[in-house]
């Protein structure tokens, strides 16, 4: 109902990334899906209704950061068909999200990434090689999203100044800096890729091996290949190494504020929860280390 405004409205007006786009219009069709398979008519449904599609989605096995995030997505449909005078009321509005306990974010040791990047570079022959070591390097070593790092361009690299270029969320823009060896190893990458002559040979600096540009299985295949070979943890994802990024500056001692601004944060609240997982790391040490632990 009306699913498609609203698609477009996050789309166009609040800018919300592709990824985003994709989870909210899955959120919605399920919704709507329950809604049919019930028998419910849409302008029919109240907060009892709404309260039952949520306990119902529940014991279906999904957690409870899940079942959050399908209560804030229709917090927002709802909200946005009131606004356009497509609903008269909010159900989802009392609707209050279920406690889940906080997560620390899941970090490999720097000292693993380090060494794993020194192997990959030793062993970087192929044109492929090349773009997979600077597809880690990149994600370790500026701290940027999967979706950011798909997004740049060649032109967005400024090696005088020593910046990239990042179109972040929403697409506001931001530099992150580069140092003296990952500047080095783009040059390097960046000339392999142009004597490669690939086909179609795309401006974004990570492409397929046909020259396309890269797309997110791509990336998460390249992360996950290598970081089992230092981590035995299940998640791989490219954003551990993002929260590795983050987690590196803090014990070395940087400022919270420059890591929120390095990693595109719209608020310190996202970023303060490295500051949980510094001290969860401390903790362990201490206990390692003191005789009376």
């Amino acid at each position: 109902m009306y699913k498609s405004s609203f698609i477009n409205f996050l789309k166009f007006e609040k800018r919300y990334s592709p990824h985003t786009i994709i989870a909210y219009e899955l959120e919605i069709h399920s919704y709507l899906t329950f809604l049919e398979s019930e028998g419910m008519v849409f302008q029919d449904v109240d907060y009892k209704f709404c309260r039952y599609y949520f306990a119902t989605i529940k014991e279906k096995g999904k957690t409870a950061s899940s079942v959050n995030r399908a209560i804030s997505v229709l917090k927002s449909y709802y909200k946005y068909l009131q606004r356009e005078s497509l609903s008269a009321t909010n159900p989802v509005h009392l609707i209050k999200a279920l406690k889940v306990g906080k997560q620390l974010p899941v970090v490999v040791e720097k000292q693993k990434m380090t060494a794993l990047l020194e192997k990959m570079e030793s062993s970087n022959e192929t044109f492929e090689d090349s773009r997979d070591f600077i597809i880690v390097e990149l994600l370790f070593g500026t701290g940027i999203r999967l979706a950011e790092l798909l997004e740049i361009k060649e032109r967005d690299i400024d090696f005088y100044n020593k910046k990239i270029l990042i179109l972040g969320k929403r697409n506001k823009l931001r530099f992150v800096p580069m140092y003296s060896t990952l500047i080095h190893e783009l040059k390097q990458y960046l000339e392999k890729k142009e004597k490669s002559n690939l086909d179609n040979n795309s401006e974004h600096l990570i492409v397929t091996k046909d020259g396309k540009k890269a797309y997110p299985k791509l990336v998460y295949r390249v992360v996950n290949k290598y970081l089992s070979m230092i981590t035995s943890q299940k998640k791989k994802s490219p954003h551990i190494l993002r929260h590795s990024f983050a987690t590196s500056l803090l014990d070395n001692g940087a400022d919270l504020n420059a890591i929120k601004e390095l990693l595109g944060h719209a608020g310190l609240s996202a970023t303060q929860i490295y500051t949980h997982n510094s001290v969860e790391r401390l903790k362990n040490i201490y206990k390692q280390a003191h005789p009376k632990a």
